[in-house]
């Protein structure tokens, strides 16, 4: 297929580079000529200097017959912008938009445009290679409000409910992994040994959270 990348910075180039070992045809767009030297001497690609969302430049570029267009600039409403015109005028069907602002990002989710918060991915890449043990998220929502990871437990959860171990702990079960396989709870579903609990739980919470599963469950009179 032929995808369009607005900036050609060392992510547009890596892009560029990796979608045409998987041979499909690139176009990259970026206002600095310069900046195409970072696209090497293998890149067999398009390089279009101009602006992503004026019209006639995507056009040079190919958008008319591009089935994915990535809008990875230094600037977050360049790419908001550049994505909003290749969805909307051009009808590109995979579009996304690199967001530096992790605040703006849920607004341009509401619009349609799928966001990749580069601050909170990236803050969260590092504290799952810092903190091996669950305490980092597994996922967060666009804006960084929510999150989903793994956490470790009490052995003394083990034969207890969903329903306890939310209650306990302030968050809301999201899934399990048992025996390999995915499963979704109910309130009454009982932790078993050697499950794997992800929750969802509000990002400010998260160490309170990981301390009241580490804590034993207390006895009911």
């Amino acid at each position: 297929m032929h995808v369009v990348i607005m900036g050609c910075g060392r992510v547009g180039a890596m892009m560029a580079a990796a979608l045409e070992r998987l041979d499909h045809s690139v176009a990259v767009i970026d206002k600095d000529a310069q900046a195409f030297r970072r696209l090497g001497q293998d890149y067999h690609g398009q390089q279009v200097v101009g602006t992503g969302f004026d019209r006639q430049v995507l056009v040079e570029a190919g958008i008319e017959r591009a089935a994915a267009f990535a809008a990875v600039s230094s600037g977050d409403n360049s790419n908001i912008i550049s994505a909003r015109v290749a969805r909307e005028t051009f009808g590109v069907e995979h579009v996304v938009a690199r967001i530096y602002d992790p605040k703006r990002a849920e607004v341009y989710e509401r619009l349609g445009i799928p966001t990749v918060a580069t601050v909170p991915w990236t803050t969260d890449r590092l504290l799952r290679t810092l903190l091996p043990d669950g305490v980092a998220s597994a996922w967060r929502d666009p804006t960084g409000r929510v999150a989903v990871l793994q956490v470790p437990y009490h052995e003394d959860w083990i034969g207890h409910t969903v329903k306890e171990f939310q209650g306990a702990t302030g968050c809301r079960v999201a899934f399990v992994m048992r025996f390999g396989t995915a499963v979704l709870p109910v309130a009454k579903t009982v932790i078993q040994s050697d499950d794997h609990v992800y929750v969802a739980a509000l990002s400010g919470t998260l160490s309170d959270v990981t301390a009241a599963a580490a804590q034993a469950p207390e006895e009911s009179n």
